[in-house]
């Protein structure tokens, strides 16, 4: 066997266990599932790590296998919920990203919403006025390779967790990435999140 076939092998391998890991565990953070996967698997050298492309279609692959309707009926649900959350965030022109719009979503997923403001204070009262139990954090992201460090709270609703980013209104009109050199980050506006409901 080839230097080559083995590194393309234990890349695969560790896809593949990453999104069981995902699947199964609730483990949402990429970083976090490769490095894990391939600890379990023996094989902790970096170069072998696949990217996040290859391990979401590992993840599509295996839940399409093993959760077929269970996942279908969580996506749904999951979607449902964020969709009303948006309704209720109008205001802050909410949009969602991550597992829940991909369609990836485990057991334990979050629902990620992007605000985008012209006052981000306003994303903290709003929270207050409505005496909606909060926790205050930071969230970092990329515009190209320049990190940003944004105000984010996480909420639960109905027994999931929500995390919200607040943005900028000008950042609609840029690409953010979670690390670098990673792929944008895909968000949609609430009309989009309910076509994608009106889909069979």
């Amino acid at each position: 066997m080839s230097r080559e076939r083995g590194r393309d092998d234990a890349r695969s391998a560790i896809a593949i266990q990453a999104a069981r890991l995902m699947a199964r565990d609730g483990i949402e953070n990429y970083g976090h599932a490769k490095r894990k996967a391939a600890q379990q698997l023996g094989m902790p050298e970096t170069g072998r790590l696949p990217n996040n492309d290859e391990i979401d279609a590992a993840l599509r692959e295996y839940q399409g296998i093993y959760q077929g309707d269970d996942q279908m009926l969580r996506i749904r649900a999951l979607r449902e919920q964020a969709i009303r959350v948006m309704r209720d965030l109008s205001a802050f022109n909410p949009h969602l990203t991550g597992s829940v719009l991909s369609g990836t979503a485990g057991p334990h997923a979050v629902i990620h919403l992007q605000l985008f403001t012209d006052n981000a204070k306003a994303v903290e009262l709003y929270l207050i006025d409505h005496k909606i139990t909060y926790r205050t954090g930071q969230s970092r992201l990329y515009a190209g390779h320049e990190p940003r460090v944004l105000p984010a709270y996480s909420v639960t609703d109905s027994g999931a967790d929500i995390e919200l980013t607040v943005l900028d209104s000008r950042d609609l009109r840029v690409s953010l990435r979670a690390t670098p050199e990673g792929r944008a980050i895909e968000r949609a506006k609430l009309r989009a999140v309910e076509n994608l409901l009106e889909q069979p």
